[in-house]
């Protein structure tokens, strides 16, 4: 019973905490001594929160509220304001995806070695998750029942803040915007190639919005137009909304080349009204 009321609760009314903790397996890394080093704690901070935007597929419905050194770990404590994201979450933990993001953040963030291992346990007040990680419903409830004790730590604000201000500040007019950048929201971004990491990270979040983006970038993009777009709805059905996202931008950027860029693909979202996708495909985190 008390399991049915945890699912049926509106999203706006659930709540919960977890405590996820955090350790490199690897011997070119100690993930805790890098966030106690003042000068690697801003991108081990980063790393965390680019990995909860991969896992949760947005920017809202959770916060971190303390990193704490649970010695050998990085404790990392979460508070989630709706349950969709908690269940992305819990699902990406299950799969390994949650790890797997980290050590690529982390690697690119701390220029090491791509394939650093990563060991996590998580916690809900006096659960440990892992082990009843195979029923998610479960797991909700234990979070559910964890409530945060406190608010958002100083430490965290401040690395927030941060965040927000490593960003190019805001320009005034088009006419200073260099040829290798482009504008997003005032705001001024390098310009590149597309990578395969933007096309599985696309391929992650857009869900049934693929299309839309499609239909934007045919405009300039010979290989989308006519019925390029439904061909590859009917020829990835089976495989699914994820596989249908990654085939688009896989044959614009095979069509593109080097033309296809970062900028060509946040303007064809902007036309698709998908600014959260935008924001996702920029590392751009949520605002206060």
């Amino acid at each position: 019973l008390q399991k049915l009321t945890v699912s049926s609760l509106n999203d706006r009314a659930w709540s919960g905490c977890v405590v996820l903790f955090l350790r490199c397996c690897s011997p070119e890394l100690d993930l805790l001594s890098c966030y106690k080093d003042q000068q690697e704690k801003f991108s081990i901070f980063k790393a965390i929160k680019l990995t909860l935007t991969d896992v949760a597929a947005g920017l809202d419905g959770y916060e971190i509220l303390k990193l704490h050194d649970a010695d050998p770990f990085l404790g990392v404590e979460l508070k989630f304001t709706e349950i969709v994201p908690c269940r992305r979450f819990l699902d990406s933990y299950v799969s390994g995806s949650l790890l797997q993001f980290l050590s690529q953040h982390v690697s690119r963030l701390l220029s090491l070695p791509d394939g650093l291992g990563m060991n996590a346990t998580l916690k809900a007040g006096t659960h440990t998750l892992d082990h009843s990680i195979q029923d998610p419903e479960l797991c909700l409830q234990h979070i559910y029942q964890s409530q945060p004790m406190r608010l958002r730590d100083d430490e965290v604000t401040q690395l927030e803040q941060q965040l927000q201000n490593s960003y190019i500040p805001p320009i005034q007019t088009r006419k200073e915007v260099p040829k290798n950048c482009f504008l997003f929201q005032k705001r001024l971004f390098d310009d590149r190639p597309l990578t395969a990491g933007d096309q599985q990270r696309f391929a992650s979040h857009v869900g049934r919005d693929w299309k839309r983006v499609g239909r934007a970038l045919q405009k300039n993009c010979r290989a989308l137009k006519g019925t390029a777009i439904d061909n590859l709805a009917y020829e990835y059905e089976r495989e699914g909304l994820y596989e249908q996202a990654y085939q688009l931008l896989g044959r614009f950027i095979q069509s593109e080349g080097r033309n296809a860029k970062l900028g060509r693909l946040i303007s064809a979202l902007e036309e698709a009204k998908l600014i959260s996708m935008a924001e996702i495909m920029l590392d751009i985190q949520p605002r206060e």
